[in-house]
């Protein structure tokens, strides 16, 4: 429930948008920028925001453009100018760096790891329930300690009921397999979108977790699956889509999320 309430924040901060702003191009060519985003557009959708951001915009509404011009940066695997318009929106917002979780992934990209452990860090304050805060926390935390470290500091997670998620954590862990992950993402007889989306969080989360280990082949193998049907899977759909594109990964989008074991 706490997740849902961290979201939900999140999304009211976003959707301020442009609802102040007194100019009426720059909210005419954010909007059409919000369009090209959602359209999967990402590069038109940088334009946009930069041609919003050329108007000076008072610093509210400049805030909003910057997190959403760094969330189509990302998109474009472009991680660097993500995390510097990342940066510049939590200049003018510092209150919400603890909910920043999407700077914390740029991090893991961009390997600079203390920096993403240290982030994943403040989240955990006010997110403290998300299995996948812990995981990239373990991720980044692998990359500069090493897997040992990672392992005997993996955040403490209780009560997050999306399915695989707690099983994702006890492998990370070193608690359970791959093979139980997959198990537990198909059990009851789930079908249609919610055994799609559980398939997906199973692939992304496994993938990574063979990344760690510096098994590729299985790490290309998971987050081609998962990266096939990013489209349907929000945020973190993008980030195995651009997991797959940094990575040099082939993801073919005839691909069956069900058909892999």
């Amino acid at each position: 429930m706490k997740r849902v309430i961290i979201f939900l924040a999140w999304v009211m901060v976003l959707n301020s948008d442009l609802l102040a702003a007194e100019n009426e191009e720059a909210q005419k060519l954010f909007n059409q920028a919000l369009d090209a985003s959602r359209a999967g557009d990402h590069a038109k959708a940088v334009k946009g925001f930069t041609k919003v951001l050329a108007l000076k915009p008072a610093e509210q509404d400049k805030a909003a453009v910057l997190q959403r011009r760094g969330e189509a940066y990302f998109k474009l695997a472009k991680i660097e100018e993500s995390i510097t318009d990342f940066d510049a929106y939590l200049k003018i917002r510092p209150k919400q760096d603890p909910y920043h979780w999407q700077r914390g992934i740029c991090y893991y990209y961009a390997n600079e790891f203390k920096k993403g452990y240290e982030q994943f860090e403040r989240h955990q304050v006010v997110n403290s329930n998300d299995v996948e805060n812990a995981v990239w926390h373990y991720l980044c935390l692998a990359r500069a300690k090493g897997v040992k470290e990672a392992k005997k500091n993996l955040i403490p997670i209780v009560g997050d009921g999306r399915i695989p998620m707690m099983e994702v954590h006890a492998l990370f862990g070193g608690k359970s397999t791959p093979e139980k992950i997959l198990a537990k993402a198909r059990a009851d007889g789930v079908k249609g979108a919610r055994l799609e989306r559980q398939l997906f969080y199973a692939h992304l989360y496994l993938g990574i977790w063979y990344e760690t280990n510096k098994e590729f082949k299985l790490r290309d193998k998971y987050i081609a699956l998962a990266a096939s049907v990013a489209d349907q899977h929000g945020y973190m759909g993008d980030v195995a889509r651009v997991h797959a594109e940094l990575n040099k990964i082939k993801v073919s989008k005839s691909q069956k999320q069900g058909s892999c074991e």
